[in-house]
């Protein structure tokens, strides 16, 4: 039995052109969806699709943005004076508008894919405004009043003049904080977090084009930091074979103690869905698992957490107490030019030895090239099984005929025996 397809939906960046264009915020779509603003950013950035009834309502609900849009585009600009008057006895025949969205690169909606986005709409809607003012006819001759100096208009956004190095310092203040706490719970170890998060933000510096571009670089960054504090190789490491002093209070510390016995992947989906915030889809995403196990392993987290803290069985207070354990310590992080400049000189550092190696790996080859034999030297044959041949019979002990045979030869004359020495008569 074959499935149904679903409703089709717009590629994800028409999504997010549509909700922009009728002048809607994310929350105020997860408000008319019943769904959570992070659900929404998911749906415009692909990472998830909506299913069954959230995806024909999300599916109604842009088509209806489209033919807003389309009616927005197909309305007349207005006319004055005599221009309107003319206009008027004369019905213009319908032309009908064909709305077209475009994706891929140099698309409007690639363009919009960054982390800093420019204030075009309201360019846009300004330069609109000066065109239609310009082909409306002058009106009546009257004393023009005096003409007050504009004020100077601000720059159309201020993120929009960031340099690169300004808006990855801006991310860092902005995440490093909530990032290190998150870490802190993860591991139970503060040195770790602090170096997990610095060495999180110095990967997202060398991919930064990447990341600006990502729909959420702190989600991004969150993810390597994990990824590198969660790594296996970290146990090997001589100072995180010593335990670290738990926190104060003896609450944080049952309960990070009792966050610190699950399981790796139940600790994490438990930290994103319950600390972070995440919904389900997204936490799956993250977590790089399909939506039945990210829900499989939060409940056992649950279960677990409830079994020995039964008063952290309401998520409502399992995520209080978490924010409250996080918020306990004075978890400290380096400033953005040094994560940045560490960045660089890791990248630097990385980017020699490459070098170095390639260059030994041509001098080796090119060391074994001049001093290869230049003729073929056939190999030695293995030896063969030689059958027939007596075995050789090793000397034993003489007896004493032997030896005195022995000693006779010796003191006889080498020329021969004595019957042919010639003698006188």
């Amino acid at each position: 039995m074959t499935r149904s397809p679903g409703t089709p939906l717009p590629p994800p960046k028409a999504r997010r052109r549509l909700r922009e264009a009728a002048a809607l915020t994310q929350t105020q779509l997860a408000d008319r969806m019943g769904v959570t603003r992070a659900t929404v950013r998911t749906w415009e950035s692909g990472r998830t699709t909506p299913r069954g009834r959230k995806r024909e309502a999300y599916a109604e609900l842009l088509k209806s943005l489209a033919e807003d849009e389309a009616a927005r585009a197909a309305e007349p600009a207005p006319q004055h004076g005599a221009a309107a008057e003319s206009a008027a006895g004369a019905q213009p025949a319908p032309v009908p508008v064909v709305v077209a969205v475009r994706t891929g690169p140099g698309s409007p909606a690639e363009d919009a894919d960054s982390l800093v986005l420019p204030a075009k709409p309201l360019a846009a809607r300004d330069s609109r405004e000066a065109g239609t003012a310009a082909a409306a006819p002058a009106p009546a001759p009257e004393p023009a009043p005096e003409k007050e100096p504009a004020p100077e208009r601000e720059p159309e956004s201020a993120l929009a003049a960031l340099t690169p190095a300004q808006a990855f310092d801006a991310l860092y203040e902005f995440g490093t904080p909530a990032l290190v706490r998150q870490t802190f719970l993860l591991t139970g170890r503060r040195e770790l977090a602090r170096e997990s998060v610095e060495r999180a933000f110095q990967t997202a510096w060398e991919n930064w084009p990447e990341v600006a571009r990502d729909r959420d670089p702190v989600g991004w960054v969150r993810a390597v930091a994990y990824e590198y504090a969660l790594s296996p190789w970290q146990r090997f490491r001589p100072r995180n074979r010593h335990p670290e002093p738990p926190p104060a209070d003896p609450g944080d510390r049952t309960l990070l103690n009792t966050l610190l016995r699950l399981p790796a992947r139940h600790r994490r989906t438990l930290l994103l869905y319950d600390g972070v915030g995440l919904d389900l889809p997204e936490t799956a995403a993250e977590t790089e698992a399909s939506t039945p196990t990210a829900a499989n392993r939060l409940l056992n987290a649950r279960r677990a957490m409830a079994d020995r803290l039964p008063e952290l069985a309401d998520p409502e207070v399992l995520h209080r107490r978490l924010a409250e354990v996080a918020s306990n310590e004075r978890l400290r992080a380096a400033k953005p030019p040094t994560v940045r400049v560490g960045s660089e000189r890791r990248a630097r550092f990385w980017t020699r030895a490459a070098i170095a190696f390639t260059a030994a790996l041509i001098g080796t080859t090119a060391l074994t090239l001049r001093t290869a034999p230049t003729q073929y030297e056939p190999p030695v044959s293995p030896g063969e099984t030689v059958r027939g041949v007596p075995p050789k019979v090793a000397p034993g002990a003489l007896s004493d005929e032997e030896l005195e045979l022995r000693q006779k030869l010796r003191d006889a004359l080498q020329a021969g025996p004595e019957r042919l020495t010639p003698r006188l008569e």
